[in-house]
């Protein structure tokens, strides 16, 4: 074998052997990361440690647009004079710490997020035309004005976030394939596999529509599940996107090692076979399940509200089905018919 190329292989086998799923690396983050618009002085979050009963002794290092004061305790919130109007274009808001000693970024969002419901089912793709699940399904979510965008997320075999619905990609098993070869794939549309990374940074272009991220059960194994969730944790605090990010999932014990690894993330579970006290007690934020749950239970809503749980109904796509829950009170809707639900909410609101 010649030199080069020996040395090409042996990077190669080194980068193979070394690649791991990210873990989690910060030990101090924020109960909230967005801020109240039109609230002078406003109270943002607080700093919070992955260790309880650890005492915070935090400092002010870095804030460019000097609005912000953080007490020793941890509280940070608007200077006294200041506000976020409503109709400030500027909206995100860099900010550096030291906690206990160690340095922390982190990225503070005014709160102009949306509240009409409406969740687009692997993006706005159906009536626009383009791949689920794509860059361009994220974006035409964005114009419609949806209060979030579902999409779905698996590790490739070298540990690649990618975002997909269906475990295959083609005639790739997204589990079985190295982000390379996945990344190669065009889809019918034209769209590419987008990773992780990507879609994140598309949808903190604007501070609207939050994105609704669905941990993807492996086939391979329940450990398999775990280190995505690692791995998904990681990116999003790495990219400092909490302010936009809630997580889902039919696996419970993924939902179970979110809160583990960020105690103040919304969560919601997918599969409906627990009961609301059930995911309360296990610190899941609301129930994500699909219409057969509230027709079961009539009172699946009203009981889940009444403890604290947000509610979302998946997947409804009719007129009828969308005025039965919009009545029912139902927190939010997830639908392949974005357009036609805020149509009738619309409506409605008229």
């Amino acid at each position: 074998m010649k030199r080069i190329e020996l040395f090409c292989f042996l990077i190669l086998s080194f980068l193979s052997v070394n690649t791991k799923a990210e873990l989690p690396v910060k030990q101090y983050f924020l109960d909230n990361y967005r801020i109240p618009v039109n609230d002078k002085g406003a109270y943002v979050g607080r700093f919070i440690s992955l260790t309880s009963n650890e005492k915070l002794k935090v400092k002010l290092l870095q804030d460019t647009a000097n609005l912000f004061s953080i007490s020793k305790e941890g509280i940070i919130r608007l200077k006294r004079n200041m506000t976020i109007k409503e109709s400030c274009l500027a909206f995100r808001y860099a900010v550096k710490a030291e906690v206990n000693g160690s340095p922390v970024e982190l990225e503070l969002v005014k709160d102009d997020f949306i509240k009409n419901k409406v969740i687009a089912h692997r993006g706005a793709w159906k009536n626009a035309k383009v791949a689920q699940n794509s860059i361009r399904s994220l974006d035409h979510a964005f114009k419609l004005g949806c209060s979030g965008s579902e999409f779905d997320v698996w590790l490739s075999s070298d540990n690649v976030a990618i975002i997909s619905h269906d475990s295959k990609i083609g005639e790739l098993s997204i589990e079985k394939s190295t982000y390379r070869e996945l990344s190669n794939v065009v889809l019918p549309t034209g769209d590419k596999i987008p990773t992780l990374e990507e879609y994140l940074a598309e949808g903190k272009i604007q501070n609207k529509t939050a994105l609704i991220l669905e941990i993807k059960s492996s086939d391979i194994s329940n450990e398999r599940t775990l280190e995505l969730t690692d791995s998904v944790i990681s990116i999003v605090h790495r990219m400092k996107a909490q302010a936009w990010v809630e997580y889902i999932s039919f696996s419970y014990d993924a939902l179970k090692h979110v809160h583990k690894l960020d105690p103040m993330a919304k969560t919601a579970y997918l599969s409906g076979d627990k009961t609301v006290n059930e995911v309360k007690a296990d610190n899941i934020t609301g129930i994500d399940y699909s219409f057969y749950s509230y027709i079961s239970d009539l009172n699946l809503i009203h009981s889940a509200n009444n403890i604290g749980l947000t509610t979302n109904v998946w997947t409804v796509n009719t007129k009828e089905e969308f005025k039965t829950y919009l009545d029912k009170g139902v927190d939010y809707i997830t639908t392949d018919e974005p357009e036609l639900l805020l149509q009738i909410i619309e409506e409605e609101n008229k």
